[in-house]
């Protein structure tokens, strides 16, 4: 039974990872950009280190959020076949019934 839920288990967990990644990637530019801003107008202040250490933490959640993302997709997609490789009877079997 397990073995019929698992690659359903990773098929979700790809698809809240691709998400995750993507918000955090959108938060990464945010705080990228309030950074700059902040260090242009204001440099060395304390809102520019703000920014600056929560666009360290947006990138580390990006990188880690990517490489589980790729240790997970060759595993779900070898686990799954295509949707054209359905199972179709030989075309000799067809041909034997018919006569």
């Amino acid at each position: 039974m397990a073995a019929k839920t698992e690659p359903l288990t990773l098929l979700r967990a790809v698809r809240q990872l691709r998400r995750v990644r993507a918000f955090y990637a959108a938060g990464a530019l945010l705080w990228a950009l309030a950074a700059a801003l902040t260090g242009w107008t204001e440099p060395g202040s304390r809102r520019m280190w703000v920014a600056a250490a929560l666009l360290a933490v947006f990138t580390g959640l990006l990188l880690t959020a990517s490489l589980w993302l790729r240790r997970l997709v060759p595993a779900s997609s070898a686990a799954l076949p295509a949707h054209h490789a359905a199972p179709r009877p030989a075309l000799a079997h067809r041909s034997t019934a018919s006569a």
